[in-house]
């Protein structure tokens, strides 16, 4: 027996017509897309504001960077308590090898930008100047793209 096929256009005028009864758990919420543009830095930088759980943070934006590393001072912002944090992730900073501490973020915001559970590190004090927002943060976007000095970001 073949199960009747009803378009989303079909169920639509059903539900305005009266035709089906809806519950309110069954109706989709709807999220608008965000967008939003970093122009780059003299230097090519592409630096900004970042909520990272709710607080403010000057972040690199670095394509080449694997995750989101936090400095120690950054994450003690953040309410991350690095203090508290197990350094036993071994990773070559530009100062040479350091031992960082997995961490996950509940939510990092730019912009209107918002991607939670966001794997990151944390580095040792002094480790690090500044934090990266690496690809574990922007490989969850809808999409990203470099043009013209330009960075774009779509969730």
């Amino acid at each position: 027996m073949r199960t009747p096929f009803l378009s989303p256009l079909l169920v639509g005028l059903l539900l305005l017509m009266g035709g089906a009864r809806a519950n309110a758990d069954d109706i989709p919420t709807l999220r608008l897309m965000s967008a939003t543009e970093l122009k780059a830095n003299a230097g090519g930088h592409f630096i900004t504001k970042a909520a990272i759980n709710g607080n403010d943070i000057t972040v690199l934006v670095d394509t080449g960077a694997t995750t989101v590393a936090l400095s120690y001072e950054d994450a003690d912002q953040a309410g991350l308590r690095p203090s508290s944090l197990d350094f036993n992730v071994p990773v070559a900073t530009a100062n040479g090898m350091a031992k960082a501490a997995k961490v996950k973020i509940d939510r990092i915001e730019i912009d209107g930008i918002k991607v939670d559970d966001v794997d990151g590190l944390v580095l040792p004090e002094g480790a690090l100047r500044g934090t990266l927002l690496g690809m574990s943060f922007l490989s969850r976007l809808r999409s990203f793209r470099v043009e013209a000095g330009v960075l774009y970001l779509r969730d």
